[in-house]
């Protein structure tokens, strides 16, 4: 099967074009460094000759409300269109866990509007709705940090590991398209300022994380259940202390 990752250059991209390849399928990946963007529409139409399905892993450069609307929605709509012309028989997009209970957030509310546009779009498709990843732990302390203090939500996390991630977006890559939502998450569920606290004690950092119940990710108010999966997600293997143990090793 020909597949074309969009955003596989990142992160999750990068992993789940090994996974592919390494499943004999013919996976390449597309992104501005490889001339193929979704924004202008540059070299869409000859990346999708003869692709099967499309996986969307591609991220906003730009946190910023206006910003990060404009990137989802002129990439899904460009994106579909291509795919449309082009034939591609299942669109698999990765979005978050609790997305539709932050719209407080502006980068919510852009992920919001990307999965109305490719429910809408006409091609079958795989929305992955996943937890955060322990690679943006940082991302989350930086985020709670004012001047040397970090303050953090009290509300439960689950988060999965890349590696995990890429392999549940292979499977949804290779199976049938559900026209819904799938929801992946990591084998353990925690609170997210003693999450941040176990980890800026691993990298050696000594801040206290202060536990907040008003403190906002993102812009949203948390309750407990918004950034967890339902009663039937399918769960990753890894768990922090053996994710931080590999980020260690691949480090060194």
């Amino acid at each position: 099967m020909k597949i074309l990752v969009i955003g596989g250059t990142g992160l999750i991209g990068r992993k789940l074009v090994a996974q592919l390849i390494e499943r004999g399928h013919e996976a390449i990946a597309a992104s501005p460094a490889t001339h193929v963007n979704t924004i202008t529409g540059e070299g869409l139409d000859d990346a999708l000759v003869g692709v099967h399905t499309v996986v969307d892993v591609a991220n906003s450069p730009s946190f910023e409300d206006k910003a990060v609307l404009e990137f989802f929605q002129t990439s899904s709509r460009n994106l579909l269109a291509a795919e449309a012309r082009a034939g591609v028989r299942h669109h698999v997009a990765l979005s978050v866990v609790g997305t539709q209970k932050l719209a407080e957030s502006g980068y919510f509310r852009a992920k919001i509007a990307q999965e109305a546009l490719i429910a809408q779009g006409g091609i079958p498709y795989t929305i992955v709705h996943s937890t955060q990843f322990f690679e943006f732990l940082g991302s989350i302390v930086q985020s709670g940090t004012q001047a040397d203090e970090v303050r953090l939500s009290t509300a439960f996390v689950q988060p999965i590991a890349s590696d995990d991630v890429a392999l549940a977006l292979a499977d949804s890559a290779l199976g049938e398209p559900v026209n819904g939502v799938v929801e992946i998450a990591g084998p353990q569920r925690v609170r997210m300022a003693e999450l941040a606290q176990r980890y800026l004690r691993k990298t050696g950092d000594g801040r206290t994380v202060h536990a907040d119940p008003n403190a906002r990710y993102f812009g949203a108010l948390l309750d407990d259940d918004m950034l967890v999966p339902g009663t039937a997600p399918r769960l990753g293997k890894t768990d922090f202390e053996t994710w931080f143990s590999r980020a260690n090793e691949r480090r060194a």
